[in-house]
């Protein structure tokens, strides 16, 4: 049956005479019977990546790309009237991630069933996500954010689980999404709390956290700022890995493993410090079965490896013994056991996995009982190594290696800018999606006239499409022929927002003196900042505040502008990155580990204006100095400033009266008469 056919087929009329609703129904009923084609045979040993985020963004596109039938498909819809990306539209983004972590999730799920690797994801099935981003009074606020619908690309199962906690049981649901990739078909497990009550959630802090029965899966990162949501956190960590361990060991017996050779049928990769539960909780469960103590142990060490995503002492998880004991205390037992092993080889209390205040640093577990630990850039890795785990370095030397982030062709290019990727398959074919060093085949168009103007005109027209899309969402008239300097990801100091609207600021009140750009700028944000993260918030104050001022300044606002995304997500990034024309990668130096988004806006023609820091270095390497303007002390210089507590960025605020100091109080000065006179 030709594809048109079976479309009608699955929408029960001509597709003519469809509803947007109703193609997207019958393209995904489509989707579902061609992905049985790309099924494989199950093989003996599985990959299991655990993580708390999987940012996968809607899916329908990508897996029209990756079963070869987006062109066809896209055609025959043109043909009878319709827009393939209208119907796009219907479906709801998964609330599932937040940041990096998340997107570098999706990305490599999607490689990992592209590649024709047997793998599959495990996480929670978070029914509201982050939250939903509103802006009130040029600030921050969370509402609940239900994505899950009559068109979710979810599939119910019929796999239960029990996870015991010290005063409650509580019994699992197992829900999957397909990661259809271009080899095969490899499966999103998610799992969901049988009791949940999505009623309970007023807006996205607003619920009793301590009803665990009714709330574990309600949000991603739940609010921690005080007892309960900590104890929230440490249950949905638990009840994660409980699952995680469970479906693996019943997957793998199913497959032909023993507890004994059960290394031999899994490998599972511990996505930061988040799923590290689920190295006691295998071993707590191999010997339930009657392994002993020890080769548990060996087994566990022969399965588990972990990706460490940061320096940040506040992402390296730590639980208080006392806060475990009185949820889990069967796994206290195990950490226990655990450390008394460490401790009766290494006298070294920094690589004990309890500390003297009775904290359990999850990283040292997963590092002392794990094979691998990889950093995510290759600086990154040399940091970890030299400096923040140099005294694990010394004893476990083999388990450290690096594996910088990637990201995925098919969602970054293919499927986000359609445009430049014809073009590109035009010049040098498409060898270059599985093969990203193909891509050097292009410097030999470097000086090629036509095709540096064929270029341009594609970013001009995606920034005339992102300008349309910004006008439909949020009601702003933005200008194509600006200068799109844009700085999309996770808001964190160290990333900083704050410099670049400090930059902002110095720009506007140049052009308020008549030093005017040479170009019209349109400063571009977007980014959620953590519900209790209060600096994170007043960053967005300042941002939304300083859009404001400019935008209603008829001669500034024709030399400079902000745009700050409302509820930033995948389907921003899928517009804002092929549009953009500077990519802002600014974070302090030795801070940010990778960064993926630097890899997303370079792949998509921007250039980079960054710090020497995570991926920045590597990419500078690979595209040379003319591609990318890097700024800024090294990390090695910025890691000694803070041994030596050097660094006093008030002072620079103190001294330099004429420039910083007058200009930062008249900008405020200005703030408080415009929010006056309104």
């Amino acid at each position: 049956m030709n594809l048109s056919k079976r479309l009608e087929k699955n929408c029960g009329k001509l597709i003519f005479d469809c509803t947007d609703e109703e193609l997207f129904s019958g393209i995904l009923k489509t989707v579902n019977e061609l992905k049985e084609e790309k099924k494989c045979e199950e093989k003996k040993r599985k990959l299991y990546y655990i993580s708390a985020e999987f940012l996968i963004g809607k899916l329908l596109e990508c897996n029209l790309i990756n079963l070869g039938i987006y062109d066809e498909l896209k055609k025959i819809l043109s043909d009878n009237g319709k827009d393939l990306s209208k119907i796009t539209e219907v479906e709801n983004e998964p609330s599932l991630g937040n940041g990096g972590l998340g997107r570098l999730a999706a990305c490599f799920m999607d490689s990992v069933a592209s590649t024709g690797l047997f793998g599959d994801g495990v996480g929670l099935l978070y029914h509201f996500g982050l939250f939903r981003q509103v802006f009130k009074g040029n600030k921050q606020h969370e509402e609940k954010n239900p994505w899950m619908d009559k068109n979710s690309i979810l599939t119910k199962t019929d796999i239960t689980y029990k996870t015991e906690f010290k005063d409650t049981t509580l019994t699992s649901r197992l829900y999957t999404i397909d990661v259809i990739g271009r080899k095969r078909t490899n499966k999103l497990n998610l799992f969901d709390v049988e009791t949940v009550d999505e009623s309970i959630a007023e807006d996205a802090t607003d619920f009793d956290k301590t009803d665990i029965k009714k709330n574990l899966t309600l949000f991603l990162y739940p609010d921690d700022s005080d007892e309960a949501g900590k104890r929230l956190r440490l249950y949905q960590e638990y009840f994660m890995a409980s699952n995680a361990a469970q479906l693996i060991l019943e997957e793998s017996r199913r497959r032909g493993a023993t507890p004994e050779n059960l290394a031999e049928y899994a490998v599972i990769q511990i996505n930061d410090t988040h799923p590290s539960f689920i190295i006691p909780e295998l071993i707590r469960l191999l010997c339930e079965s009657g392994v002993s103590m020890d080769n548990a142990i060996e087994t566990v060490r022969k399965m588990c490896a972990y990706t460490n995503h940061t320096i940040l002492s506040e992402a390296l998880e730590k639980w208080h013994s006392d806060t475990i004991t009185a949820i889990v205390p069967q796994i206290m037992d195990i950490i226990k056991e655990l450390d008394k092993r460490v401790r009766a080889e290494y006298q070294d209390e920094s690589l004990h996995i309890i500390d003297t205040n009775s904290l359990v640093h999850m990283a040292r577990m997963d590092i002392h009982y794990g094979f691998s630990v990889n950093g995510v850039a290759s600086l990154h890795t040399r940091i970890l190594k030299e400096t923040e785990l140099n005294n694990f370095y010394q004893i476990y030397p083999e388990k450290f290696n690096n594996k910088t982030n990637g990201i995925s062709f098919r969602r970054w290019l293919e499927a986000s800018n359609p445009r430049l990727d014809e073009f590109i398959v035009s010049l040098i074919g498409d060898k270059f999606k599985n093969d990203y060093t193909r891509l050097k085949d292009l410097e030999k168009f470097s000086n090629d006239k036509e095709v540096l103007q064929k270029l341009l005109e594609i970013k001009s027209a995606n920034k005339v499409g992102l300008c349309g899309y910004i006008n439909e969402k949020q009601n702003r008239n933005i200008n194509p022929d600006s200068v799109f300097d844009v700085q999309i990801k996770r808001l964190h100091e160290y990333k900083r927002q704050q410099m670049n609207a400090l930059y902002i600021i110095n720009k506007y009140l140049d052009i308020k003196r008549g030093i005017l750009p040479k170009r019209p700028i349109t400063a571009i944000f977007g980014a959620k900042a953590a519900p209790a993260y209060t600096i994170a918030k007043d960053i967005i104050h300042l941002l939304l505040c300083l859009e404001d001022i400019i935008s209603h300044d008829e001669h500034a606002s024709e030399y400079i502008n902000i745009f700050v995304a409302e509820n930033y997500n995948v389907s921003w990034a899928e517009k804002i990155i092929p549009a953009a024309d500077i990519s802002e990668q600014i974070s302090l130096a030795s801070k940010e580990a990778s960064g993926t988004g630097n890899m997303k806006l370079m792949l998509n023609g921007a250039l980079t204006l960054g710090t020497h820091d995570g991926a920045n270095v590597e990419i500078h390497s690979l595209v040379g100095d003319d591609n990318i303007y890097t700024f800024g002390d090294s990390s090695d210089l910025v890691i000694s400033r803070y041994k030596k507590d050097s660094y006093k960025p008030s002072e620079y605020y103190e001294k330099d009266k004429t420039k910083i100091k007058v200009k930062t109080n008249l900008y405020f000065s200005s703030i408080m008469y415009n929010i006056s006179y309104k």
